[in-house]
């Protein structure tokens, strides 16, 4: 008598390619947000309006959140496509030296973005409304 592994859901083998597909981007967003975070830096140091560094901030967080994205999808393509459907598969994954380098990526953006969004954007006081 022979036993047979289900196969991997075929909602997991789409969002495999579309993780693969996205991934590939990940250089290319990475750069982005270093020349964002480049801007950030050369505003600070020139003691740009809080009003421009907000924007720069803000330009930053995005760029920042692009790249985690693709970071997080390779990460889940580098894991195989049965880990979508078994943790136990992502587990034993994230213990290769290719899904600990993804996992030590995505966590290295992650602190990053958060640490932007607490000190990076200058907050800027609410306008008042005109009294009547």
């Amino acid at each position: 008598m022979a036993f047979f592994r289900p196969r991997v859901s075929r909602e997991a083998e789409v969002r495999f390619h579309a993780d693969q597909e996205i991934s590939k981007s990940f250089p290319e967003l990475l750069a982005k947000a270093r020349q964002a975070e480049a801007v950030v830096r050369e505003l600070r140091a020139a003691g740009a309006p809080e009003m421009e560094l907000r924007a720069a901030g803000l330009h930053f967080d995005k760029a920042l959140t692009d790249a985690l994205r693709a970071a997080e999808a390779g990460q889940r393509a580098t894991f195989g496509v049965k880990a979508y459907d078994d943790r136990l598969a992502r587990r034993r994954a994230k213990a290769t030296p290719k899904g600990a380098m993804w996992t030590a990526e995505v966590d290295r953006l992650r602190t990053l973005r958060e640490e932007n969004r607490l000190t990076g954007i200058p907050r800027l006081p609410r306008p008042v409304p005109a009294a009547r």
